[in-house]
């Protein structure tokens, strides 16, 4: 498995509408894509971390290169004080629930 953590900032009152916006891509059913989880910050409600699982880095790669996931970014930056700090890798302990092809809850 491979995937992205994203540490960034909402804007005030913007927080449904990113967790809107994360909703559209799951949605999209993105091949490859595994789950998608959003934490909030115990110390600052505006500070988020973003993780997103894919089945592999191809597919993660295929994901990031896509018009349709450019456009689903910059829509994402509309809600964010500004752009997330990515932090890209394989998954190499993947201890849990979380399988390939599984969503958060099944």
């Amino acid at each position: 498995m491979y995937g992205t953590v994203a540490h960034c900032r909402i804007k005030p009152g913007s927080e449904a509408h990113l967790l809107a916006e994360l909703r559209q891509f799951e949605q999209a059913q993105v091949p490859g894509a595994i789950a998608t989880l959003v934490y909030r910050m115990d110390a600052d409600a505006q500070e988020c971390y973003i993780v997103v699982v894919f089945s592999d880095r191809e597919a993660y790669l295929t994901n990031a290169r896509s018009v349709e996931q450019d456009q689903r970014y910059r829509r994402m930056l509309s809600w964010l004080e500004g752009p997330p700090e990515w932090h890209d890798g394989e998954i190499i302990a993947p201890v849990g629930s979380l399988r390939p092809g599984q969503q958060p809850g099944q």
